[in-house]
């Protein structure tokens, strides 16, 4: 190995030291030291306020961006006329500002997706209807541009609602459960390309657009279900019953996709001519500033070629306004960047090696490069009336994240004011916006600023957190073997002895583009409990992790997992090496793609894990999604080799080390099967573990007592296995 590098990052901040305390682990789990999240702002047309639902979920007010002042009510449940509930969920505004959309009574559908009751609110006559006087719940309902009619899903066909004068009428007619859904995605769509509505309504209110998707030859996946507690399922208590859904895994069947459109006045439903192959996948549909373009955005199966039609609504004639391609892949998120303007859209690219943004006209011509530099931007907030763009970027550090505004010239402004980590959230006139600003050392901070950067006020301090004793953060660099920087932090007891040689548990997620290891706040949480007990926690984001660039993100691709381990492996050996640390007690614990590379590296690797826990683990990539796999594999049947070496259920004779395998029984996602499959190997390959299951439980694992139990059979699996 070659010489490492231990060096302090210029992000991180100087901590001082604290009194002795211990943090009990029930408290952590319970949330007593969450930190405390503003509700969400919706801003207003006039660019100078926004409103937000009352913590008690009862009123919708309005504030004033300078000075935070409430400045009317617009809803409250006790006084507006006819109103059913006592409390709501969320809501929506209509453009004009007259309507609002509340909802009640939520209940999940999967990650994102929600059924609920719908109303309608006008503002001006203080009172409430229902959406609908039809059963069922309804989903995504969306105001049309002008507020006069809503569209929304019910039982997986599209509804619109005429509000003056009160008239439901059936869009489509055909949807079918695991069959046939209209307006809305299935389940890969939602989980991987993050979206839970594909409606679109055009900017003059003629013509609602929609995405159908027919999931009729997507292999099912049944899911038991059992009695449990905590909710009890009593119509089980005997006999299991089973949640069924369609999951494509990798390489079989996918959903099929089409657009069609809805024309207000006539009713007529039509396809549109959108030239992609029936593999490919529209993740994106949405309506540009003119009625006649209907912006489609597609990738390819292998996802690595992204193009962009503008459909017009009536002929269903399209054609091609711009393409992106890459030799591994497409990130779909860079669809989230892209904004329409009458001059054109903003695009975001990683042609360059990093993520930058460009501007268009909608011809496909590009105008100007936005952002350039070894550095990629995070995210797109807007452009204002003069011009500026606003956007997010890690040009400081990878570890940090800061708001900049350039103009059309190139000339760029820093206008966050600390360095660390900075998300921000403008209004669409991009005058205010509100920034919610931590580092390693100082919980969340939410300010609001104008446009030049300016703080106006501070809306939330997170107070309470800033004087406990936490274990800080300590960054650091090392080469792994190939001489790739990688960068870490670790936490140190509390106690810290200087010559006393500690245990190790390395904490990991290490999925692609994502990032651990940021100069950001990161609650205090179990690991805090470690550190109380005389562990050093360690965190190393390894290849294929984010915030710099393509050359490092890219590396992994068609052979995920394996990097990933390696430079796991390599981080507990520079470990290993330290004066302080016990080499033959380091742990490696993960969960969901953590979990995946726990088995990995614990399978490529002999005697340096003394131990290790995966919770929630794929265990071979051909049992996992078609969309996320195949994004970073390609197929089973293009790159079978690549899928035999990344399976951790090929290498169960070779995993070293104290094993604990966790997973939830009803997981939707990281399916039960991914567990059984590997314990079966394990005790094929005589292989001793231990197993943690939960009924019922999905791939998050909580509900009632069931975290605290987790990290209480964790802690006690680390105190048996490793200290």
């Amino acid at each position: 190995m070659k010489k490492v590098i231990y060096v302090a990052l210029l992000c991180f901040c100087a901590q001082s030291g604290f009194s002795a305390h211990t943090f009990d682990l029930k408290s952590i789990v319970s949330g007593e030291y969450q930190t405390k999240r503003v509700p969400a702002f919706l801003p207003m047309n006039d660019g100078e306020h926004y409103t937000q639902r009352s913590k008690d979920k009862t009123m919708i007010i309005k504030y004033s961006y300078k000075t935070g002042q409430a400045v009317d009510t617009l809803f409250n449940v006790a006084s507006a006329r006819e109103c059913p509930f006592k409390t709501f969920d969320g809501y929506s505004m209509s453009a004009d500002e007259k309507k609002i959309l509340l909802y009640a009574d939520a209940e999940p559908v999967y990650r994102r997706s929600f059924k609920a009751v719908y109303y309608t609110f006008e503002i001006r006559r203080n009172l409430v209807k229902p959406l609908s006087d039809k059963p069922g719940k309804q989903q995504i309902a969306t105001f049309s541009p002008n507020g006069r009619m809503v569209a929304f899903v019910r039982d997986n066909n599209i509804y619109l609602k005429k509000l003056d004068y009160g008239t439901e009428s059936a869009i489509t007619s055909d949807g079918v459960k695991n069959k046939i859904l209209n307006g809305i995605p299935d389940w890969v769509y939602e989980e991987e390309f993050s979206v839970v509505s594909t409606l679109s309504w055009s900017p003059d209110n003629t013509t609602l657009a929609f995405v159908k998707t027919d999931e009729t030859d997507v292999p099912e996946y049944s899911i038991q279900m059992f009695e449990g507690e905590c909710p009890s399922l009593t119509p089980y208590a005997y006999y299991p019953g089973e949640f069924v859904y369609k999951y494509p895994v990798a390489g079989t069947k996918n959903s099929k996709v089409a657009v069609f459109t809805y024309t207000v006045e006539t009713r007529a439903v039509k396809k549109m001519n959108v030239p992609v192959d029936g593999d490919s996948y529209i993740p994106r549909i949405r309506f540009t500033q003119n009625p006649d373009q209907l912006a489609v955005m597609t990738l390819n199966r292998n996802q690595n070629d992204f193009r962009m039609f503008l459909t017009n609504p009536k002929s269903g004639v399209s054609k091609l306004l711009i393409q992106d391609k890459n030799e591994t892949w497409i990130d779909p998120d860079i669809m989230d960047y892209i904004t329409f303007y009458p001059s054109g859209f903003i695009f975001a690219s990683e042609k360059s090696g990093f993520r930058h943004l460009y501007h268009y006209n909608m011809s496909g011509t590009l105008i100007r490069q936005i952002t350039r530099g070894n550095w990629d931007v995070t995210a797109y907030y807007g452009q204002d009336a003069k011009g500026y763009y606003y956007y997010e970027s890690a040009a400081e550090s990878p570890l940090c994240r800061a708001v900049y505004r350039v103009d059309n010239k190139g000339n760029i402004v820093k206008i966050s004011t600390q360095k660390g980590y900075n998300q921000a959230h403008f209004n669409p006139a991009c005058t205010y916006f509100v920034n919610e600003y931590s580092n390693a050392v100082t919980p969340p901070v939410v300010t609001v600023h104008n446009s030049q950067g300016k703080q106006l006020r501070i809306i939330e301090e997170n107070s309470k957190l800033k004087n406990l004793p936490f274990s800080r953060k300590e960054f650091f660099t090392f080469k792994n073997e190939s001489g790739e920087i990688l960068n870490g932090y670790i936490m140190k007891p509390e106690n810290f002895i200087s010559g006393k040689k500690y245990p190790v548990v390395m904490v990991q997620y290490s999925g692609p583009g994502s990032q651990m290891v940021l100069d950001k706040w990161a609650a205090i949480d179990w690991t805090q409990y470690l550190t109380d007990n005389g562990y050093i926690v360690a965190c190393v984001d390894g290849r294929g992790t984010g915030g710099r660039g393509t050359a490092f993100s890219r590396s992994i691709y068609c052979k995920m997992g394996i990097l990933e381990a390696q430079d796991q492996i390599a981080a507990a050996r520079y470990l290993g090496s330290l004066g302080y640390v016990d080499s033959s007690n380091i742990a490696i614990w993960g969960w969901s793609f953590g979990g995946y590379t726990t088995l990995m590296s614990m399978s490529m690797s002999s005697g340096v894990f003394k131990s290790g826990v995966a919770i929630a683990p794929v265990t071979d990539w051909r049992y996992y999604d078609t969309v996320y796999t195949e994004r970073y594999m390609r197929t089973p049947q293009e790159n079978n080799d690549g899928y035999i070496q990344t399976s951790p259920l090929k290498k169960a004779a070779d995993l070293d080390g104290k094993l604990l395998i966790i997973s939830g029984t009803a997981d939707d996602n990281v399916h039960y099967l991914n567990t059984l499959q590997y314990s079966e190997a394990l005790v094929q390959a005589n292989k001793q573990f231990e197993m943690q299951i939960y009924t019922n439980r999905n791939h998050s694992i909580y509900g009632c007592n069931t975290r605290y139990h987790l990290y209480t059979r964790v802690y006690d699996f680390l105190q048996r296995n490793l200290k």
